[in-house]
Parts: C-alpha cells; sequence; structure tokens
C-alpha cells in the first residue's frame, strides 16, 4: 500500500477553524455515557484518536430536549450539569490540537415513551416501522419548544468548550423526519414544499447562530437518500444544500445515507456493500455548493480517502470504523505506515453490533476500544526482565498473543500444527462477501512478522514438544472442535461440518441440508457459499428464522436478498433430534410435529464445538507460567479470542 500525502494532509479552513488533514472522526454512538452525562470514558476515547491523528472529531449525538430518549444511554445536552463533562473532552482533546464538534439532535419519532412515559415527537402521527409507537404530531408551540432546546444545548457547547456543533438533520432525527415527505404529512407552513419541510431546520440554524454568534462551526449533517417509497432523494438533499448555503448561516455539509430504522443496514454498511457505496451524495452535493463537504461510507484505508479527495467527491473524508480498529490511522498514513494500519474489517460485531445489544461501543480487533484509560496507547509496558514464551496455536487468540508479549519485549516462539496461520477464519474468506474477514490474520500477521516471532508451521506440539523449547511462560490457544455428540447419527456418512466444505476438504453433493445451531456468519455463509457452487440447498434451524444474530451487524436484510437469488431454502422453527441414512428428522418447535426431511445428498452442520484443551492439561504443573486463551477454554466468536491474547500477553 503507497501512503498518500497531496490532499489527504492538507490544511482547511471551516468557518473559524483550520484542521491540519481531513481525516474526520465522524459522529457514532458509544454507549459511554454514564447517568445521562459525558464520561471520562468518552474523553480518553476521543483523546486516542486525536493522539493517533485526526483532523477533525465530532462527538456522538447529544439530546436537545427531555421529550428525546429514544435508547438509555444518551447524553441530556438539555441538562447545564453536562457542562463539566463537556470541559474535561475539549481540554483533552484540544491539548493534542484537534477541533472538535459536539453533535446535537431530537430523534423525533424514532423513538418510545418507554423511558420517558411521555410521547413521541414528531411532524406527524405516523409510527416508525421498528419503534412501532405512533408519535404526537408537533404544534406551533412544541416546535418553539424544539427550537429553543436546539439553540440552549448549542450554548452548552460552547460553553463547555467544543469548537462548533453538527447538526444530526439525517438518520435519526426529527428534523430529517420533517425534511422527508414519508414522515412529513403537515398540511400548514412546516408541510408540503421542500421550502416549508425545510422550514424548521433553516429556523434551527437562525436560534443557534442568535446563541453563539457567527465565529462558532455550524455543520448541518444531510441524509443524501433514505431509500424508501417517498423518501429524500439526492436531487431534494442537493437543493436542500443550496438552499442553506444562501442562508450564509452554514459553514459546512456531512453527508449520510439511509434511516436508522427501516434502512439502518445502509448506514452502517457491513462488508457486503462495497466500500465508498454512499460517496454519490457528497459528490452531487459538492458539485452544486462551495460549502466544504464531509463524504462518508466504509472508507477503511487512506488511499481510499486521497482518492475520494483527488476524484473531488468530498472536501474531507469521515473515517469512523477504520479509527475505531486503528486509533493511529492518521498517524500512520501521514508517516507512510500505511501498511502497518490495522485495517477494520466492517464487521460489525462489537460496534455496530454491541450498540444494538446496549452495551459499550468496542472494537473485533482492537481490545483498547473503549477502554483507553487501561489498554490504550502507552498502557503496554516493556518488561525489565524478556521471558523465553511459548505460544501453542496460530489462530486470532494465539496470534495475538504473540504480538503483546513481542511487543513487551519478550522472546517469542508460536508453534503452528497446519501449514499456515490464521486459524478458522482462513477457511472463511473463502465466502465472497466474508473475504474482508480476512484481514484479521492479516493484520496480526504484519505485526508478527514485525515484531521477529519466531513462527514455526506444520508442528503438531505434544507436552513434549513444547517442554523441548525450555519456556518460562506458554499460552495454550489450541482452538476447538465440532461437537458431532450432540446430534445423533452426525458421525454418519455424507455429514459434513461447515468448516469441511469451505476447506474443500468434503465437495457437496447436489442437494444439501444444512443444520444451523449457532444463527450466525457460519451456516449462511457456507449455505451461500454452496449454493453459488450449483447445490440446492435448505437451512433448517430451530431459532425464529435463518441467520437470526445477523441482525445486530446489519447483514440480515442483504443476506437474505442474496439467499432468495441463489434460491436457498430457509426452514426455522425446527429441532433436529437425529440423522440416519441421510433422512434428518426434527421436531416443529411450536405443533410439536415430527417431521423427516427428503434425503440429501450431504448434509451440513453448523454446530457447537468443544474445547481442545488436552495440551492444556497436560502441561499444568509441568511449566512455570501457563495461560490458556480462546476457543479451547471455551468456544466463542472472534472477539473473545483476540482480548484473551491480549490479556495473555499483558500477563506474562
Amino acid at each position: 500500500m503507497t501512503a498518500p500525502s497531496r490532499l489527504l494532509f492538507t490544511p482547511m479552513k471551516l468557518g473559524s477553524i483550520t484542521v491540519q488533514n481531513r481525516i474526520v472522526f465522524s459522529a457514532h454512538l458509544t454507549n459511554y455515557a454514564e447517568d445521562y452525562m459525558p464520561s471520562d470514558r468518552h474523553a480518553y476515547y476521543y483523546r486516542e484518536r486525536a493522539r493517533g491523528g485526526v483532523g477533525l472529531i465530532i462527538t456522538e449525538e447529544h439530546s436537545t430536549h427531555p421529550t428525546d430518549h429514544p435508547y438509555e444511554k444518551l447524553i441530556h445536552a438539555f441538562n447545564p450539569a453536562v457542562l463539566p463533562g463537556y470541559r474535561r473532552i475539549t481540554e483533552m482533546i484540544h491539548a493534542e490540537g484537534v477541533p472538535i464538534l459536539a453533535q446535537i439532535n431530537h430523534n423525533g419519532g424514532q423513538a418510545s415513551g418507554m423511558f420517558t412515559r411521555l410521547p413521541a415527537w414528531a411532524p406527524s402521527a405516523i409510527a416508525d416501522p421498528l419503534f412501532r409507537e405512533v408519535p404526537k404530531a408537533v404544534e406551533l408551540e412544541d416546535i418553539r419548544q424544539i427550537i429553543e432546546g436546539y439553540a440552549m444545548v448549542a450554548s452548552h457547547t460552547k460553553r463547555g468548550g467544543f469548537d462548533g456543533v453538527e447538526l444530526q438533520c439525517s438518520h435519526s432525527s426529527i428534523v430529517r423526519q420533517f425534511l422527508s415527505r414519508s414522515t412529513n404529512k403537515r398540511t400548514d407552513s412546516y408541510g408540503g414544499s421542500l421550502e416549508n419541510r425545510a422550514r424548521l431546520l433553516r429556523e434551527i440554524i437562525a436560534a443557534i447562530r442568535l446563541a453563539v454568534g457567527r465565529d462558532y462551526v455550524l455543520s448541518v449533517r444531510l441524509c443524501g437518500d433514505e431509500l424508501i417509497r417517498d423518501g429524500i432523494t439526492i436531487e431534494e438533499a442537493v437543493d436542500l444544500a443550496l438552499l442553506l448555503e444562501r442562508d450564509r448561516l452554514i459553514d459546512c455539509i456531512n453527508t449520510s445515507i439511509g434511516t436508522a430504522t427501516q434502512t439502518l443496514y445502509m448506514i452502517e454498511a457491513s462488508m457486503r456493500i462495497p466500500p465508498n457505496y454512499a460517496m454519490f451524495i457528497p459528490s452531487a452535493i459538492r458539485k452544486a455548493v462551495q460549502l466544504p463537504v464531509i463524504g462518508v461510507g466504509r472508507v477503511k484505508d487512506p488511499i481510499q480517502a486521497e482518492r475520494i479527495l483527488s476524484e473531488g467527491h468530498a472536501d474531507l473524508v469521515g473515517v469512523v470504523r477504520a479509527q475505531i480498529a486503528d486509533p493511529e490511522f492518521g498517524r500512520k498514513a501521514r508517516e507512510n505506515q500505511a501498511d502497518d494500519i490495522r485495517l477494520c474489517l466492517s464487521c460489525n460485531q462489537e460496534c455496530v453490533g454491541r450498540m444494538g445489544l446496549n452495551r459499550w461501543l468496542g472494537c473485533i480487533e482492537t481490545p483498547a476500544t473503549g477502554r483507553e484509560q487501561t489498554m490504550g496507547a502507552g498502557t503496554l509496558q516493556r518488561v525489565a526482565k524478556p521471558k523465553r514464551v511459548t505460544v501453542i496455536g496460530g489462530g486470532p487468540a494465539g496470534l495475538k498473543a504473540a504480538v503483546i508479549a513481542a511487543r513487551r519485549g519478550h522472546k517469542v516462539t508460536l508453534l503452528e500444527k497446519e501449514d499456515r496461520l490464521g486459524g478458522q477464519i482462513v477457511w472463511t474468506v473463502r465466502v465472497t462477501t466474508r473475504a474482508e474477514f480476512g484481514d484479521i490474520v492479516r493484520n496480526l500477521l504484519r505485526e508478527v512478522e514485525t515484531l521477529n516471532v519466531a513462527v514455526h508451521t506444520n508442528v503438531a506440539a505434544d507436552a513434549e514438544t513444547v517442554l523441548a523449547t525450555d519456556p518460562e511462560a506458554v499460552i495454550v490457544a489450541t482452538g476447538s472442535s465440532p461437537d458431532r455428540t450432540s446430534i445423533p447419527g452426525a458421525d454418519g456418512p455424507a455429514v459434513a461440518d461447515v468448516t469441511d466444505i469451505l476447506s474443500g476438504r468434503v465437495t457437496p453433493g447436489k442437494r444439501v441440508l444444512l443444520i444451523d445451531r449457532l444463527g450466525f456468519h457460519e451456516a449462511t455463509s457456507t449455505a451461500e457459499f454452496m449454493a453459488e457452487q450449483g447445490c440446492e440447498v435448505e437451512v433448517v434451524t430451530q431459532t425464529l428464522y435463518v441467520g437470526q444474530d445477523l441482525g445486530v451487524t446489519l447483514d440480515l436484510e442483504n443476506w437474505y436478498r442474496q439467499s432468495r437469488r441463489l434460491g436457498i431454502t430457509c426452514t426455522p422453527n425446527h429441532s433436529v433430534l437425529g440423522i440416519e441414512d441421510r433422512v434428518v428428522t426434527a421436531l416443529h418447535n411450536y405443533s410439536g410435529q415430527i417431521i423427516q426431511f427428503p434425503p440429501a445428498d450431504t448434509i451440513v452442520l453448523s454446530i457447537h464445538r468443544r474445547a481442545n484443551c488436552s495440551l492444556y492439561t497436560q502441561l499444568k504443573g509441568r511449566v512455570p507460567e501457563l495461560h490458556r486463551i480462546g476457543d479451547c477454554v471455551a468456544p466463542r466468536r472472534a472477539h473473545a479470542a483476540i482480548i484473551e491474547g491480549e490479556k495473555a500477553g499483558r500477563a506474562v
């Protein structure tokens, strides 16, 4: 990868501030708030990215009115008690020489009264498809309250030391709901024409300017395409941008796509969606206006960002998940170390997925995300007396442990039984739409090579092999194997595990029945892989629908589109009882009916796994220091392997 330099690291004026480069850490939820207030966790999280070389930070949304509370950990910016937390954040970011804006918002009808015990407010009494609660159509006195709330919160942010605010008028906002014909059915001066539908936004902007003055940066984030019937289109977004520019009250236009309910999977797109997928929006707006425009849309590396700028699609580039994964994205790009950037996978498992589960934001590759105070840059201390550390297993857990131990100065040897490193992820990437997941291994292999870890493949390590390395510390990361004892007959002929199929050890027959007990990518990806090879695939699962856990990673909608194109049959709500002579017997969960599926040429299992912990047991008491990590403790997903690898590497 050749590092960019020409445009990406050119300073730019945004209103009253100057950004030193064009990389923006755009607004995104973190769930780091404590008692509805900004927290120290926010401050350290943003500071890590400021230190890492970002040009501009825009915080997550801050609520402007007590009627707005769609999720538990929203910052209540209408409460003056936010000011000490604001000052803590802004002082830490400014100490790094980076400007910071606060995004302010009211979520409108994309909410419920669960927390407030009040009706949700919206332009019209139309229930949101996700929250399914009919809101109150706001009256003129309510609109005045909304406008006053925005102005008051803008004043709070200025007193709190921010350099400006961004109005979230995009994917989850009462302002966007006023702008969109799909949610605004009003017949008064706030409905009908675009000028009327934009009235609330323009009145909010005018009120903010009265409250904070003209020398305070004001960015507006617009949705360029809601991707729904009667929704905002790119043509309307361009017209709106021109209208706002003529008012001469804003300094910047940020962009977005979709809505945070119906089309959320297009806002925080997974690896199924191509990079730059939303760049048509800033590109069209930038051609029409003179204001600086920020472009977003799965920007993973600085080469991609530089191309966006050089081709004229945007003036600045929003880089979020890539800086969640690697806070030093900007510095590494600037210093021609682009190959060392820990590339984001766009897997959405620990960032977007944790938000959907009401947990604080993390990263599958970077355990320090959200834990910057204890695990961030500068907390990994080199040891005074290096040890000989042996790691057994070259999957994600073992690789991460080897990297962290080597960074601390230990002499690390890694033993792997296969002829390559990477564990099960090596087979995952054979599925076209999951190929980027392989970056987790690529990133770790780059670090292993840079740190001179001694790697030995084709070594089926036993206790004697390990002891022969004379280790002072041993980290066991020997993974797991499919537990075929969980289904009677699963060890019979024509039965294979998903890894058998993806690795090529087993070639599936024409008609395939895939039994899924996990509800995640293991089954859906393998089904897709086989269907693309011409197999007739049916997936049977005990869950409510096939791929149930794909919802939180925003893969569900696009997988179902693909599965329909490929003719995959989905059979949920059936618990498999056993397999005999290529026939699967199952219980229908609701009726209690016992059914038998027609004989299959190949039966494929996506089932729970069993920890391979025998080597750990053999080594107990025989080495000075022993650790066990990843699947050989308990089979889980990749994030657990990475976290435990980090902890073990720090512990030795």
